[in-house]
């Protein structure tokens, strides 16, 4: 690189970019990665820990279903709002701001079990807090990869990230109920709280860069409340896309009462908590498998056949754990799930990650949040109920029998039941949107961001040569390098520019 590209290469946090993120940058972004994979094993550690204090002092899913549904309501209601403060704001101080709102709510649910106060509704209440941080946080993260890996390196790190949560997932139930043993409640909810603090200081020292402005985050460069909805106004203008998110919401809706139901299930097929950890544990312990496979180049085809293929397999697992009686089946479907459903999510994170300007995803990512959790709460406040006073009751009357076949008649074939229901739904939908050929050509149509601003270049540097009132014709042999009239470049294409040395 020439000294004349040095200095037009800009310096300082505001300088990198996708294209030109280095080491520095991925070493942020696996710091980071190490933080939330330690916090996320805090986070279960508590969860399990109030997960069996309530269930064995209600012996009901619908309160575990309840806690579920104030976990995503905010994500539904707040979303947009949120993605437009991350492309707003310094998107560190968003996580940060999210993570001491974490220590906040954890901090106040640890003072009501040592008090001996608890009531569920401090637990529904405080759930409802901290899921408002975490949809302020999650759009922030989510477009903070774009500015810390390059393209060539997403699926990956992608995959790894989606590996930390499975990660916890196997450590955190395989020592929660050791913790919740010598600890209790109390203990394990100090441990997640020392975790948020580790991550407020982690982020407390690194520097996340800004991204560049690029001609689509100057269209939409708008006040906070209309921006709130500018990611609804992206997705609509593309309706592949846009149907897409509504089969994905539809699928999430069933999958989201397959998940709640887990715990409950497992606990009444099994009736033993320990067994509850390592069933969990296992079925993480395939999630971290799923996302190994995807960081070694594991695809089918194209990235949306791969998100297909991988929905397709969710559903058929959910089924067989739902006619699957003894621990061990039950531990294998579930590790096939939790493998299966690592191909749904890392490449098609990649693939939006590609496709949408840099300056805009906290906007589009939280409206796609939005869309896909939708329906979600809805199944939270279903699924228990019908559990506890349709399902589970219904083994015990004589029309059951036609079904005991397939998921016995035992505590717990009720919700099996439900599971079968919702595997076979996802399948019969997924083959159903897998044949629209505007789907299967979803990643293909639409346009890479970096492909959309070399466009927007060329056409400012075009518009520099026309007079006012004529047409912009370049001149033949002339080079768009010193434009004289109209927009210059976009800075996002001079940092392109002098990051290859044109």
């Amino acid at each position: 690189m020439t000294t004349a590209d040095t200095r037009r290469r800009p310096t300082g946090p505001r300088a990198a970019t996708p294209m030109n993120g280095g080491e520095p940058s991925l070493a942020v972004y696996y710091a980071l990665l190490i933080t939330q994979t330690v916090s996320l094993i805090g986070s279960q550690i508590s969860e399990y820990a109030v997960s069996i204090a309530v269930f064995r002092a209600t012996g009901q899913a619908t309160p575990l279903a309840l806690v579920a549904f104030f976990s995503v309501a905010p994500a539904v209601l707040l979303g947009g709002f949120a993605g437009a403060l991350a492309d707003r704001f310094d998107r560190r101080r968003m996580m940060l701001v999210a993570n001491l709102g974490f220590t906040l709510v954890s901090g106040l649910l640890l003072l009501s079990f040592a008090s001996g106060a608890f009531r569920l509704w401090h637990l529904y209440a405080l759930t409802l807090g901290a899921s408002v941080f975490t949809a302020l946080g999650r759009p922030a993260f989510q477009a903070s990869v774009t500015t810390l890996v390059p393209d060539s390196r997403r699926d990956r790190a992608n995959a790894i990230g989606q590996m930390s949560g499975s990660a916890a997932g196997v450590i955190a139930p395989a020592v929660a109920g050791m913790l919740y043993v010598l600890l209790g409640v109390v203990g394990s909810i100090a441990i997640d709280i020392a975790t948020f603090i580790a991550a407020i200081v982690v982020l407390a020292i690194v520097r996340i860069p800004r991204p560049a402005e690029t001609a689509e985050g100057r269209a939409m460069r708008t006040s906070v409340w209309r921006q709130a909805f500018d990611g609804f106004r992206y997705l609509a203008a593309r309706p592949a896309l846009l149907g897409f998110c509504g089969y994905i919401s539809t699928v999430n809706f069933l999958a989201s009462a397959a998940f709640v139901l887990l715990t409950p299930y497992v606990l009444a097929r099994t009736g033993s908590p320990p067994l509850l950890g390592m069933i969990l544990g296992g079925m993480n312990a395939g999630g971290v498998a799923g996302a190994l496979a995807i960081s070694a180049g594991a695809r089918v085809g194209s990235r949306i056949n791969t998100v297909m293929l991988g929905v397709f397999a969710v559903g058929l697992f959910i089924g067989v754990a739902g006619v699957s009686r003894n621990p061990p089946a039950i531990g294998a479907s579930l590790f096939l799930l939790l493998f299966a459903l690592a191909f749904t999510d890392a490449p098609f994170w990649s693939m939006m990650q590609a496709k949408v300007a840099p300056d805009v995803q906290g906007r589009v990512f939280a409206a796609y949040l939005q869309l896909i959790m939708l329906m979600a709460p809805l199944a939270f406040l279903v699924v228990g109920p019908l559990a506890d006073r349709v399902f589970e009751p219904a083994r015990h009357q004589p029309v059951w029998h036609s079904v005991s076949w397939l998921v016995g008649a035992g505590p717990g074939s009720g919700m099996g039941m439900m599971l079968v229901a919702a595997g076979a739904l996802i399948l019969a939908l997924s083959v159903t949107v897998y044949a629209i050929p505007a789907v299967r050509r979803l990643e293909a149509r639409l346009p890479d961001q970096t492909a959309t601003a070399a466009r927007s270049c060329r056409r400012n540097q075009t518009a520099a040569f026309a007079r006012p009132g004529e047409r912009a014709v370049r001149p033949e042999g002339q080079a768009p390098s010193a434009p004289r009239r109209g927009r210059p470049c976009s800075r996002a294409c001079r940092w392109r520019r002098a990051g290859s040395g044109r």
